[in-house]
């Protein structure tokens, strides 16, 4: 079965109500080791009336070898994105979804940082969950929308574009501790990392709080 690529269907609608949207999504929520980054893309009228760039998809449908190509095509097409992070050690700390709400603040701040009209924006955030207001407000509020990653194109290239960046950090820490395999499971409870968990421990980078033995392989 094919995958029906995204639309701007639900951009359209609601750019008749705002001036400006701000498309969220997250990557790395389920992982075993590593930071949690959110993507936020800006959407205007003007990216409204555009062609969606061909492949873009939800980052879960794309094969990692053309990803980096597909996100960059995704960079060139939004008039404006930014990736916010939170740490495992956040994680650890405040819980995964505080911290995802940590990551869309700094995500949506470092496109205020670029000029974007931020207060005049209405964030689309993927899910059926607000875990960006409980942090702070911002804009003109949060809309979850359920599969907006696969349905909504602002939230593909925000998801996309998420995802390349966290894989090649994921990448980077590979080389300060290979024995782990980040680089081909970009800290995932593969069964590789669950088996140098049980010989090695756990790092630094990992999610100490979380009840690793027990999380569901997912590679």
């Amino acid at each position: 079965m094919s995958v029906v690529a995204p639309k701007l269907t639900v951009e359209r609608r609601l750019l008749r109500e705002h001036a400006l949207l701000i498309a969220c999504d997250e990557v790395g929520r389920g992982a075993l080791a590593g930071p949690v980054a959110v993507g936020a893309v800006l959407a205007d009228p003007a990216l409204s009336r555009r062609r969606v760039p061909e492949g873009l998809r939800d980052s879960k449908l794309i094969v990692e070898s053309r990803r980096a190509a597909i996100a960059a095509r995704a960079r060139s097409w939004v008039p404006a994105n930014a990736v916010g992070w939170s740490s495992a050690a956040e994680v650890d700390e405040v819980g995964i979804i505080r911290a995802l709400g940590l990551a869309a603040v700094r995500a949506i701040e470092g496109l205020r940082s670029q000029g974007v009209d931020v207060d005049s924006a209405l964030v689309i955030l993927d899910g059926n969950h607000d875990y960006i207001t409980p942090i702070a407000r911002v804009g003109r509020g949060v809309t979850p929308i359920v599969k907006a990653d696969r349905d909504c194109a602002s939230a593909s290239a925000a998801s996309v574009i998420a995802k390349v960046e966290r894989d090649a950090v994921m990448t980077t820490l590979h080389d300060e501790h290979p024995h782990y395999q980040w680089a081909r499971n970009k800290g995932y409870a593969s069964l590789e990392h669950r088996a140098a968990i049980d010989a090695h421990g756990l790092s630094g980078h990992h999610r100490a709080s979380w009840s690793i033995a027990s999380a569901p392989t997912l590679f």
